[in-house]
């Protein structure tokens, strides 16, 4: 079994893209999903319960019409497996933040090129084109939300229409969505805003230091990271400071951006129309126009604005399969769980007063249908969970 982890690890490192199935008397689907899995990232990971099976897999694997189905099933299921893994785990065992540290994720690119943006500072992207985001939409997250969920192998979109089950209910959702959104369009019921600013930056152990854009010497600002503590298999622990050069002038970007009159327009559907079905849409497409939002920024970051991949041509679909270079990780989810550093950014980019999205006392943005986080360019740049961490690292 340890075997089959150090060949995972060395597909990985080989940079190796083709699937691996994992069979035998000893493995199990957990161990695969666990164990395995996590070590390689360029191809799938498919748990074969005994040899007659890899057939059926290498079958659906092959189908270029059941394939992607079939591995977000697989991705889906192994996902399930992990979580409740580690949940049920009786004793989570965790290493001192020092020893972590000196663990830390180191990147295999030597000489990585630093590019700077386009433009240092602050910019303001006023009445962004709502049309011109509706090709970003993703709308599985909107079939999750209204509890329509297809069955392998028509569960995405837009192979849910098929399912037998629930494809004539999901299509009935799917024409009003479009009516409200056409509405929303041709009568300009939203607007959008947003706020983008690169600064120079530099690693400091866990922490990135933002230096003004005028002058790279003068330390304006901190964005605080924290790194994984709880023991891990690839003993490699990583905070998003690893991503930053802690030896030359780096670069970092931060973004926040907001659907504007979507509340109001529910409410009013509500009260004034007594329509609850249709304002419960209404708010699903600004949460929607929010996320397509910031990936439409995003690419145009990475094409033009930062311009650290000009010619990057990628499909919608491999754009929300996050195939392109570089993240966006916000404050508040699993790779930044604090979501204190959203106070930084909202003065940083001078938030409330440039575009007028406020944050509550418990963080939360106002309007809801927003969207903040920070631009990461680093070609090894990666998600994760911190997850649990010990009390030497807050002290």
């Amino acid at each position: 079994l340890d075997e089959m982890i150090i060949v995972a690890k060395e597909m990985q490192r080989l940079n190796f893209n083709i699937p691996l199935l994992i069979g035998g008397a000893t493995t199990s689907k957990q161990h695969t999903a666990v164990k395995i899995a996590p070590r390689y990232h360029n191809g799938p990971v498919i748990h074969v319960l005994d040899a007659s099976k890899s057939v059926v897999v290498c079958g659906k694997l092959l189908n270029k019409d059941k394939k992607d189905d079939y591995l977000e099933e697989i991705s889906e299921d192994y996902n399930d497996i992990r979580d409740d893994y580690y949940a049920n785990l009786k004793q989570i065992r965790s290493i001192a933040i020092n020893d972590a540290r000196k663990k830390r994720w180191i990147s295999q690119k030597e000489n990585f090129n630093i590019i700077k943006p386009t433009f240092l500072g602050i910019e303001i992207f006023n009445n962004i084109d709502i049309e011109k985001l509706i090709e970003y939409i993703d709308w599985k997250p909107f079939f999750d939300a209204m509890q329509i969920r297809g069955k392998y192998p028509n569960r995405g979109y837009p192979k849910l229409f098929d399912c037998k089950e629930v494809g004539a209910q999901a299509r009935i959702v799917f024409n009003d969505a479009q009516k409200i959104l056409s509405n929303i369009v041709t009568h300009k019921i939203f607007s959008i805003r947003a706020v983008i600013g690169f600064y120079p930056c530099r690693t400091l152990g866990d922490d990135i230091i933002i230096f003004d854009p005028q002058d790279s010497t003068k330390q304006i600002s901190t964005l605080f990271g924290l790194r994984q503590q709880m023991e891990r298999d690839s003993n490699v622990y990583m905070c998003l400071s690893d991503f930053i050069s802690s030896t030359t002038i780096d670069y970092i970007g931060l973004f926040a951006l907001a659907i504007f009159n979507v509340e109001q327009e529910a409410q009013r559907l509500v009260q004034k129309e007594i329509d609850d079905y249709s304002s419960i849409i209404l708010k699903l497409l600004g949460d929607r126009l929010a996320e397509a939002c910031a990936e439409y920024l995003h690419e145009r970051v990475r094409r033009e604005l930062w311009a650290y991949v000009p010619n990057e041509n990628l499909s919608i679909k491999d754009l929300l399969s996050v195939k392109y270079q570089g993240i966006r990780p916000a404050a508040g989810y699993p790779t930044q769980p604090d979501h204190t550093e959203k106070l930084t950014i909202w003065k940083l980019l001078n938030v409330k007063e440039s575009i007028g999205i406020e944050l509550t006392d418990s963080l939360a943005m106002l309007p809801p249908s927003a969207v903040s986080g920070l631009y990461m360019a680093h070609p090894e740049s990666t998600y994760f969970a911190v997850g649990k961490i010990n009390e030497d690292q807050v002290c």
